[in-house]
């Protein structure tokens, strides 16, 4: 096992996770209301002070923290620190508004490094790796969360950064790389690199961390047949910290929440009640030992599960599922909801590469679905009766799925542009 691994803190029982949460709530809930005036308003408009908050059990009663609160009160509106005592910011792309700009102490990024080491460990990662961090730098959280984590494990460190392909295969080749992070359809499309230049043979991974992405278990077993490793999820924000908010084991069965830094519950996205373990709903994340951003009751708009179940691994921090979709990024065509996972279920169960892109538009006051989607090399024809076929077997497919039409455009290889960084799913032509 990696020097790094914690098993005080990762094997916890259940009785200690919970104490060290109790304390690290009320701790934090005094600190906000001291330092954050934003958040205090909204704790004084629903008649709370911190005197209301002596456990996790009244989590309940805090207000919760959105996106567009953090759009309202930027870009200094949520800082719990004085800048003085800030050396970070990381941001995020800001496609839909204002930027979500998040704050870190030195402390901070510490903690945070502590949760991408555990992540690098759960994995089999160790000293004796070589850790290839090929998500982006800068204002990405995913490059610099990575790389400090492997640097707390021990591990040899290759910062190569998103992009420049042929540069990444030189590096893994010749330095031996054995532990990718980057997002899914980067390690797909390296894979798929590898397999053009029979470079299969020369590469040495044996595992890798991808996140920032949704990617379904077909994707990932395609990912670890092409690239011959063990594929891991790993799940973060901007603004809780970054990747490391919680990872997958060896047990490949959802990801472990760092329940000593964050506190997860599942609500109805439309109503806000809390669910019990198990229930499908919204995941909200309240950050317990963060000092510079530290947001609490935030939801993260993402749809997925807790599960509380004894894991294989040893690790007793509750485990999140799969996001299976986001309650603010559904598509709503026709007055259906549409989850882009379910459309890509169907591709990847038809065989399909996982390089598709939805169009979704509105022509003469009705919306229309389009997806458009790569053919593999080895089905690619240029027959118009086979292509014919082979797309009414795709609108069949999506139909039964989503229940409504989807007009599918399939197209030759290599066709839509290969995502270096996060994947351009969507275009939705109805907001322009």
């Amino acid at each position: 096992m990696a020097k790094y691994y914690q098993p005080e803190i990762e094997t916890a029982s259940r009785e200690q996770i919970k104490a060290w949460q109790d304390e690290r709530l009320v701790k934090q809930v005094q600190h906000v209301w001291d330092n954050v005036p934003y958040y205090r308003k909204k704790m004084e408009e629903k008649g709370l002070t911190p005197a209301d908050i002596q456990g996790v059990a009244d989590l309940h009663k805090l207000p919760f923290l959105t996106k567009d609160d953090l759009r309202e009160a930027y870009p200094y509106g949520l800082l719990g620190k004085p800048l003085s005592e800030c050396v970070r910011i990381h941001s995020t792309s800001g496609t839909t508004g204002k930027r979500v700009v998040a704050f870190y102490t030195q402390a901070d990024v510490d903690l945070w490094e502590d949760c991408c080491a555990r992540a690098i460990v759960a994995v089999g990662g160790d000293q004796d790796d070589v850790c290839h961090v090929a998500y982006g730098y800068g204002l990405f959280t995913g490059g610099a969360g990575l790389h400090g984590g492997s640097h707390k494990v021990g591990c040899m460190t290759l910062p190569m950064s998103s992009g420049s392909t042929d540069r990444q295969l030189q590096f893994m080749t010749d330095l031996g790389s054995t532990i990718l992070c980057c997002t899914p359809s980067y390690a797909a499309y390296l894979a798929e690199s590898i397999h053009e230049r029979g470079l299969k043979d020369q590469i040495k991974l044996k595992a890798g961390i991808f996140g920032a992405e949704a990617w379904s278990q077909k994707m990932r077993e395609d990912i670890q047949n092409g690239l011959g490793i063990k594929a891991y999820d790993i799940y973060g924000l901007t603004e809780i910290s970054g990747p490391g908010v919680a990872y997958e084991c060896e047990a490949q069965t959802g990801m472990h929440i760092n329940e000593d830094h964050f506190i997860a519950e599942i609500i109805n996205p439309d109503t806000g009640e809390v669910l019990p373990m198990g229930s499908k709903g919204e995941l909200v994340f309240t950050c317990i030992t963060k000092e510079a951003f530290p947001l609490l009751r935030y939801r993260t708009r993402d749809i997925c599960v807790l599960n509380a179940e004894p894991c294989p691994c040893g690790r007793t921090h509750i485990k999140m599922s799969k996001p299976m979709g986001r309650s603010d990024d559904m598509l709503i065509v026709k007055g259906v909801n549409v989850f882009p996972s379910q459309i890509e279920a169907v591709l990847l169960e038809q065989g399909y590469p996982a390089n598709y892109q939805i169009i979704v538009d509105r022509v003469n006051h009705s919306d229309t679905l389009e997806v458009m989607v790569e053919m593999a090399p080895e089905n690619f024809s240029d027959s118009l009766a086979k292509i014919t076929s082979m797309e009414k077997s795709l609108v069949d497919a999506l139909k039964a799925m989503l229940g409504i039409y989807a007009k599918v455009r399939l197209v030759a290889p290599k066709t839509i542009a290969r995502s270096e960084g996060k994947a351009v799913r969507i275009i939705d032509k109805r907001k322009i």
